[in-house]
């Protein structure tokens, strides 16, 4: 059973962005400098193998911890995935938020929509409210 943690401390930062600067589709290529940033303004869950205490999984959460949250980042490393650890992790992040009264907790998926409907998440009930600002 892993263990999840939001210290800050124990996240292995290299390993992480080498994770999603080289295998993330939504992070390819991103700065070290880039990911050292967004960790340290941001919510963060690492899932750590019980014994070895290595890290095999990461979420980073982006919010007030008021409103709103904005779940990203999310990666399970590949010889651990297909034992549940990324639902696992992802619902360690919904529950963290639900003592605070979080009432909106948004993220964007090209494959993995399953894994986030098993724990509540579903389609944006009305997309055309809602708008972005993407600089390249």
């Amino acid at each position: 059973m892993y263990e999840i943690s939001t210290d800050p401390a124990r996240l292995d930062i290299p390993r992480v962005h080498g994770w999603l600067s080289t295998d993330a589709y939504w992070a390819l290529g991103r700065p070290l400098a880039t990911q050292q940033a967004a960790i340290a303004q941001s919510l963060n869950f690492g899932a750590y193998h019980p014994t070895t205490g290595e890290q095999h999984a990461y979420a980073r959460v982006v919010t007030d911890l008021t409103t709103f949250a904005w779940l990203c980042d999310v990666y399970v490393a590949p010889a651990a995935r297909g034992n549940g650890l990324g639902t696992r992790l992802v619902t360690a992040v919904r529950d963290h938020l639900t003592p605070y009264g979080v009432r909106r907790i948004l993220l964007a998926t090209a494959d993995a929509h399953g894994v986030y409907a098993k724990i509540g998440f579903e389609p944006l009930a009305e997309p055309d409210k809602w708008m972005a600002l993407v600089r390249r």
